[in-house]
């Protein structure tokens, strides 16, 4: 019997920043196409929703609390996954912040780095190991401030530029033991995150402010979050084995057409 395409049937797969927006996405469709899949979030709350919602669609999902800023949680929530082996480790999980460098404090920076980049170091260390044994496949959530100056992201930018480097010493460090390690750079993507945003910094101008900075984006709308997940989901699979090392915009023009 020939094999479905993108089937990730039998693979054990970890979503963090799983219980919202593209992280959601991404456990949805993992869990579709056969995965094991298991969400680690940080909130609690985030978490029972996600579950509820995946559950009414007959799709069953692993939940695990964990901050993964702290490396002791990261640690737990992996032994209590109670497998030796892990087939994809997403690294999800981050958060944003707004402003130049003089605007930005050293809380500030510390918070962001804590959990954008000392949060992939924590899961990339405690999944390594694991993957050394049969191989595996790592895939980072980057972002277009990666690879191109965005104004008022100093911290943010300095976070995903750091995930995009640890992506490419990832995948050159461990090509021998059959693990790719490769990211995704979305631009502007339409979650809970972003909706929020515009609640708090803009009431009642939610819709206008969404169609500005949908059309900042030369293709005139942000992004799905099931499209990053579909885009995550082939560089995964099987069907992209010779891909690794790479970092891969989905941005809607935004890098090229912008500049």
């Amino acid at each position: 019997m020939k094999k479905k395409i993108f089937d990730l049937t039998g693979k054990v797969a970890i979503v963090t920043g799983g219980g919202s927006g593209i992280g959601l996405a991404i456990c949805r469709r993992f869990t579709e196409m056969g995965a094991r899949a298991y969400m680690l979030d940080v909130s609690s709350e985030t978490l029972q929703s996600a579950s509820e919602e995946l559950s009414g669609d007959k799709l069953k999902i692993n939940t695990i609390l964990c901050d993964v800023s702290s490396g002791t949680q990261v640690k737990e929530a992996i032994d209590k996954l109670g497998t030796d082996r892990i087939d994809i480790l997403i690294n999800n999980a981050g958060v944003a912040h707004i402003g130049n460098v003089e605007q930005t404090s050293e809380e500030d920076l510390d918070r962001v780095y804590s959990i954008n980049v000392k949060g992939v170091y924590n899961c990339l260390r405690a999944v390594i190991p694991l993957m050394k044994k049969s191989g595996g496949v790592i895939l980072n959530l980057a972002s277009i401030a990666s690879v191109v100056g965005l104004a008022d992201r100093f911290a943010y930018s300095m976070s995903k530029g750091a995930v995009l480097t640890m992506t490419y010493s990832v995948a050159r460090d461990y090509i021998n033991y059959g693990i790719r390690c490769n990211c995704i750079a979305p631009a502007r993507v339409h979650t809970p995150f972003v909706d929020g945003f515009l609640a708090s910094n803009y009431p009642g101008q939610e819709a206008e402010m969404y169609e500005k900075l949908s059309q900042t984006q030369p293709i005139g709308r942000m992004g799905k979050p099931e499209e990053i997940a579909d885009l995550a989901l082939y560089l995964c699979s099987d069907e992209a084995s010779f891909i690794t090392g790479s970092c891969y915009p989905i941005d809607g023009g935004f890098i090229t057409l912008n500049s």
